[in-house]
């Protein structure tokens, strides 16, 4: 048997699947990672955390598959992205707890680099949108606020990473420090057209040129985990960031393919082929994950919230006491009731961008039941998913391209059978769950297992995906579009809130 190693750093716990070349899932590991809220809007790691339950889980999968490293054909990383580091080049020690994507304590810098009018050259150079979701201020805020840590960084003493560099530097034994495309177009320093870190975004943000990781396609070989670490030394053969190896385990290699992911957030990209789009709509322009010698393009959207609001039915409401309790609950009425619920607990990401946002519940009536707030939070998932799919829809108009014709979904919430049926009946186009829901960690595994020779091409990918249940819509487009029309007025009522605040 050949067998694939994926590493699956996320945001919320560290996992290892092995896979055979199949795309089976033989065995896997999870650890769950403690969330730091030093204060309201912040959230971080611990760096050293991430990197001992990663390999601790990497062990256990290998125990639970019954196979030692010495029969792994390759390695592959995929990471929650944007997330920042910053660690000793002579001690890889950290010098401060990594700062989570969904951290907002930048934005003050954001809002003043907009002022000055900023935005229109970072859209043009790497197709983001000027905000704190994205590394490049978080690095800027490390340098500034860690005592010594920018005079370190102009010595050459300091690495910035995101969580692949972090991973692959740890397993590599400090001899390697890299990322891929993917990452590095998340970072706001990245040029996705010259394919190197860029100049004049590095001197905007103030960040010594020296901090940044060398940047290699996302099919590639990236080094060898140190033989101590888990018992032979295998080649690291392919790293994407989290959504981007989704989109490559998806088997959606050609333009006009979409899928999400319904994870802590919700993540739907639209592959474009190797046409740098820019979209007019509120969503993002970001590289593919790269396996031949030319650039893959996406639009991508970002929903801040996704399966998250079920985390905190569970540990804010205590509505339920785990999470795979909230379809029942939320089937046991027959609809919301009424009941909207805006989950606006770190803003509002694509298309909306309102950074400053707080969640909001609406429609709630003396017959409103906990029953209902789950079917609404569960809801919300879907209304927010379709907002993107509705921008990614005219984008693709505006741009001649082809029309989406279905929606391919992974990530843990996409196993609630309700939540399905109901974006389908949102979207009006059929929802398809693959066979393989872990396809994060299976794209990752795929790109190693491409850069190595276990596959010959993508067409040899496209042919194992495999659909696991189709959801067709069964709502009338005029009756889902009057609840869209709901949904999108409970959006204005969050953002007046916002305002009068």
């Amino acid at each position: 048997m050949t067998y694939l190693l994926a590493l699956d750093q996320g945001t919320s716990s560290s996992r290892s699947i092995v896979f055979d070349a199949s795309g089976h899932a033989v065995a896997q590991a999870q650890q769950e990672l403690s969330q730091i809220f030093p204060t309201p809007g912040w959230v971080e790691h611990d760096p050293q955390e991430i990197w001992r339950t990663q390999l601790a889980t990497a062990r256990q999968a290998l125990a639970k598959a019954g196979i030692q490293a010495k029969q792994v054909h390759a390695v592959g990383i995929t990471n929650q992205r944007e997330t920042t580091l910053v660690w000793s080049r002579l001690t890889g020690l950290p010098i401060h707890n990594a700062i989570v994507w969904q951290d907002r304590r930048t934005e003050p810098t954001c809002a003043e680099l907009r002022a000055n009018g900023f935005e229109a050259t970072l859209q043009a150079k790497t197709g983001l949108r000027l905000d704190a979701y994205f590394s490049g201020t978080k690095l800027k805020w490390l340098l500034d606020h860690v005592p010594g840590a920018r005079q370190r960084a102009e010595h050459g003493e300091l690495a910035f990473g995101t969580v692949d560099s972090w991973l692959i530097w740890n397993l590599t034994g400090g001899a390697v420090h890299a990322t891929d495309v993917s990452n590095a177009s998340r970072t706001m320093l990245f040029n996705v057209h010259s394919n190197q870190w860029d100049t004049e975004l590095l001197q905007a943000l103030d960040i010594p040129a020296n901090l940044m990781p060398t940047v290699k396609p996302s099919s590639a070989l990236y080094g060898e985990v140190n033989p101590a670490l888990l018992g032979h030394a295998i080649p690291i053969g392919g790293v994407a960031g989290d959504q981007q190896s989704a989109l490559f385990g998806q088997a959606c290699f050609k333009s006009g393919m979409v899928k999400n992911t319904y994870g802590t957030g919700c993540f739907m990209l639209m592959h474009t082929g190797q046409h740098f789009q820019t979209s007019n709509n509120g969503l993002i322009t970001t590289r593919a994950a790269q396996f031949g010698a030319q650039a893959e393009f996406a639009i991508e959207g970002s929903v801040f919230v996704g399966g998250a609001v079920v985390q905190w039915l569970r540990d804010g409401l205590h509505a339920i006491r785990s999470s795979a309790e909230v379809q029942a609950l939320a089937e046991s009425v027959p609809d919301a009731g009424g009941v909207i619920i805006v989950p606006a607990f770190t803003g509002l990401g694509a298309p909306y961008w309102a950074p400053n946002a707080s969640g909001t519940i609406t429609g709630l009536s003396r017959g409103s039941t906990v029953a209902h707030i789950a079917r609404a939070a569960l809801e919300s998932i879907a209304f927010q998913s379709a907002a993107l799919l509705q921008a990614m829809r005219r984008d693709a108009v505006q741009a001649g391209a082809a029309t989406v014709t279905e929606l391919r979904v992974d990530g843990g919430a996409c196993v609630n059978d309700l939540l399905m049926q109901f974006q389908a009946d949102m979207l009006g186009i059929p929802v398809l769950r693959p066979a393989v829901t872990e396809t994060t960690a299976l794209g990752a595994a795929y790109l190693a297992g491409l850069s190595t020779g276990v596959y010959p091409n993508i067409e040899a990918l496209s042919d194992l995906w495999q659909v696991e249940r189709r959801f067709e819509p069964n709502l009338a487009p005029k009756h889902a579009q009057e609840r869209m029309a709901r949904w999108e007025h409970a959006v204005r009522q969050t953002l007046l809130t916002d305002l009068a605040g």
